[in-house]
This record gives structure tokens, C-alpha cells and sequence, in this order.
């Protein structure tokens, strides 16, 4: 099931809510668990088993690692809970890439398992690992009631797309949380701009970029191409997440921030910063500076940025150019670390470009077709075409509105003028607000109706 679905909007949802508000606090977990693990049956009905699984798994190593707690046991269940982890995101996301690797490099034919990834696997086993070692680390105290773990594990909002919550962000309010008309305001307002970002923006530029495809190829609509596809996926997984706040807040839980404009960034290090925040931080803390960080010698420190930007690019998917990907991030994370950044506060202003002009690359390297597929598109980019074409102009007059509002709204500027405007006319504002986001939703609701395209990205996560 989807956020962006008649289904979820109109019938899952207001039932939950009912309910949830209905029963009395300490039964208002047991709606969410129970709720969270329908949703998730809705969209994969086998694989609802994986989370239970994983629930009770690290529910029960958590137990022995603190009662065993500075004991060589204690090491031992960390582990055992980071393999079983592992293993399961290991079996269902990488065997069948490895596997046809090996067939590709020795010439063998050894059958590939064939099996499906299920939905939302990376984040959820990614919570998991981090709460064992939290524990582990004294971070954390062991959750002792297995359903408000189990609720913190599978807690629909966050489950298929993130964000990354961590069992220290919600801990308390999995015990006690306020709920007040302020917050659920709050929530509804993120989450239907949220959806109006999926569905009135992402899903728009969605069209255009699978256009490229199927058009007459030129330079111009290379370049076209990769700026849409970099403000579709902002807005996608932007989008989810501000679904995924507005949904925490209106049940009373208040999840990490995601993103923060990363598309003004002046490098690719301030970009990492502003994208993907809980899982950049998540590599940070569980990876990263458990190699050792930068606080060591030159050369490790260079293996460890190189391994973790591997790994980062293959957990966004089981294919080359994922790791492609990464290392390309981690190339330049390094050269501005050794000096770039020194020369990025010289030239000023330009430092916006240069950073604009890396990232869209980046993003023609995470949607090509395997490394042959990167290296067909970002040829077209660099002068194998013809400069313009007639489909070019066609599809750019088509889809000029769409660009140029996600170009708009992807900045800081819509929301600072709101924010002006509000504080100097505070009764038109608490007027005009809730009838905007009425039209929003109505706006949304007639998409999805029509039946418009509605992609989801996040079947490879």
C-alpha cells in the first residue's frame, strides 16, 4: 500500500485514526502494531513475516546484551543480531547480484534464487542494527515490552521510505506521547504538501524523464533529462518523508528531518549534509566512525571514506552503477577534503555551479542501466548527439510549467515568503492556509483518480 494511493487516503488511514483515537492510551501502540503490520501485508503479504522475524530477533538479543552487558556474550549477540540482519538483507537485495557476477566472471551457470526484494528491507533492518548497537554501546536501554518494540520496528509512516528512526528519536514517545490539536494540525499540513510534492511534482517530471527514452536524443535534452530526474527524486523521497513527519506528528511522534534544500548546496560535502540526513548520519555513526573515521593516518583515512561510499551506493541497489555512485561521491568528498573546499570559498558564487553540475551527473549515474547504460547517457550529456532537437523543444514546452515550480519550490524562497506574509497578515494566513491545502488535496485526489502515472521509487530500497 501506498501513501499515494485512493486506498490509503481515504479508507486505511481515517480508519486507523478512528481507532487510534478511540482506544483508550495504553492500547494506542497495539493500533499502530497492529495497523502497520496490515499496511505492510496489504503491499507484501509473505514477506509481513520478515518483520516480525527481525522484531523479535533483535527484541531478544537486545535483552541478553544488556543483561549480559561488558561480557564477552554481550559481543557475541551484537553480532549474532548484526548477521541475521545482514544475512536477510544479504539474501533478498545482493545474492542474485553476486551471483550473477560470479556467472558473468567465471563462465558458470549457477541458477539464480529469483526472489523478490521486499519493500522497505533496507530501513527497517538498518533501525534494527542501530538498536542493538545502541544497546550494546549503552546508548539505548533494552526495550522490555515486545510490542512497543515491535511497533517501533514497523510503525507504517517511516517503514517503506524512511525516514531512518532511531530507537533513541521515539523511545520516549513509544511510552508516553502528547497529542494536541497544534501537532495534529501540523501533521496534516506536512503530510499533504508532502503528497502534494509526490504527486503534483514528482510524479509530473516523472513523465519527462521517462521521455528521454523514447525522444529523439540531443545534448539539451540530456541535460534536461538529468536535471528532472534529480528534482524528481527530491521531490519523490522528499515528498515521503514530509508524509512520514506529518504522519509521526499526528500520532504524536516526532521523527528526524530528511532533508533541508540540498540543491542550494555549494559542495558536494554541504549537499550530503542537506540529502538524506538520517541515512548519511546512519553511515556516519554505525560505519564510519567505527573504521576510525578521519582520525587516523591519510591512507586510512582515505580506505575508510572509500568503503563507506561503496557500501552507501550499494545499499541504494544491487547493480554496479550504484557503487558507481558512491565512489564518485567519495571522489569528491575526498578532493574537498584534501583541498577543493579551499578553492570553492575563493571563486564565491560559482562554487553553486560546480556543485549543481556534479550532482546532476550523479543522479544520470544512479538512474543508468548498469555501467553501460551510465556511460550511453552521460556520452549524449558530453556532445555524442545533436545539440537540439524537435522533440527537445516539444517536451520542454510541455513540461516548462513543472520545471520551472519544482525549480522554484526546491529552494528556500516559497516557504520564506510564507513566512513573511503570515507573520504581517496572521488572520488572512490562518484563513487562507487550510483552504490551500484543501485545494492541494483535491488537486491530488483528481490525479490519482484519473489514474495518472504514479511511480514507486523504492521497490530497489
Amino acid at each position: 500500500m501506498l501513501f499515494s494511493s485512493i486506498s490509503f487516503l481515504y479508507l486505511f488511514l481515517p480508519v486507523v485514526l478512528i481507532l487510534y483515537f478511540a482506544v483508550p492510551k495504553n492500547w494506542r501502540n497495539h493500533v499502530l502494531l497492529v495497523s502497520s503490520l496490515l499496511f505492510y501485508f496489504f503491499g507484501e503479504p509473505i514477506y509481513v513475516s520478515l518483520l516480525i522475524i527481525s522484531s523479535l530477533s533483535d527484541y531478544l538479543h537486545s535483552l541478553y546484551i544488556e543483561s549480559h552487558r561488558n561480557t564477552r556474550g554481550a559481543k557475541l549477540a551484537l553480532t549474532s543480531s548484526i548477521l541475521i540482519n545482514l544475512g536477510m538483507l544479504g539474501f533478498f537485495k545482493y545474492a542474485d547480484f553476486f551471483l550473477g557476477n560470479i556467472n558473468a566472471l567465471l563462465g558458470t551457470d549457477i541458477p539464480l534464487f529469483g526472489v523478490e526484494l521486499p519493500i522497505g528491507i533496507s530501513f527497517f533492518t538498518f533501525q534494527t542494527m542501530s538498536y542493538t548497537i545502541d544497546v550494546y554501546r549503552g546508548n539505548a536501554k533494552a526495550e522490555k515490552n515486545l510490542a512497543s518494540f515491535a511497533t517501533f520496528v514497523c510503525l507504517f509512516p517511516q517503514l517503506i521510505a524512511g525516514p531512518i528512526v532511531r530507537y533513541t528519536d521515539v523511545s520516549a514517545e513509544l511510552h508516553n506521547r502528547a497529542l494536541t490539536r497544534e501537532n495534529i494540525y501540523l501533521g496534516i499540513r506536512r503530510f499533504v504538501l508532502g503528497l502534494a510534492k509526490k504527486i503534483l511534482i514528482a510524479n509530473v517530471l516523472a513523465e519527462f524523464v521517462a521521455h528521454f527514452r523514447e525522444a529523439e536524443i540531443s545534448v539539451a535534452f540530456a541535460w534536461l533529462y538529468a536535471a528532472a530526474l534529480a528534482l524528481q527524486i527530491y521531490f519523490d523521497f522528499s515528498g515521503y518523508s514530509d508524509m512520514a513527519i506529518g504522519l509521526g506528528k499526528i500520532f504524536g511522534f516526532e521523527f528526524p528531518e530528511n532533508f533541508n534544500y540540498p540543491f542550494i548546496s555549494r559542495s558536494i560535502a554541504e549537499f550530503w549534509r542537506r540529502w538524506h540526513m538520517t541515512m548519511g548520519g546512519w553511515f556516519r555513526d554505525y560505519v564510519y566512525i567505527p573504521l576510525g573515521g578521519n582520525r587516523c593516518g591519510k591512507g586510512r583515512w582515505l580506505f575508510n571514506t572509500l568503503v563507506v561510499w561503496a557500501v552507501t551506493g550499494l545499499w541504494h541497489g544491487a547493480s554496479w552503477n550504484f557503487v558507481l555512485w558512491g565512489l564518485y561521491f567519495a571522489l569528491f568528498m575526498i578532493l574537498e577534503k584534501l583541498f577543493l573546499s579551499k578553492m570553492l570559498k575563493k571563486i564565491g558564487n560559482f562554487s553553486y555551479v560546480y556543485a549543481l553540475f556534479m550532482i546532476l551527473i550523479s543522479f544520470v549515474i544512479f538512474n543508468g542501466n548498469g555501467l553501460i547504460g551510465v556511460w550511453q547517457d552521460l556520452k549524449v550529456m558530453f556532445g555524442a548527439a545533436p545539440l537540439w532537437t524537435r522533440d527537445t523543444g516539444y517536451y520542454l514546452q510541455n513540461y516548462a510549467v513543472a520545471l520551472g515550480l519544482a525549480l522554484l519550490s526546491c529552494t528556500p524562497l516559497c516557504k520564506n515568503l510564507w513566512k513573511k506574509i503570515s507573520s504581517r497578515y496572521q488572520v488572512l494566513a490562518a484563513v487562507a492556509e487550510p483552504v490551500y491545502l484543501g485545494i492541494l488535496l483535491l488537486g491530488v485526489t483528481a490525479c490519482l483518480i484519473s489514474g495518472s502515472l504514479n511511480p514507486f521509487l523504492y521497490f530497489r530500497f
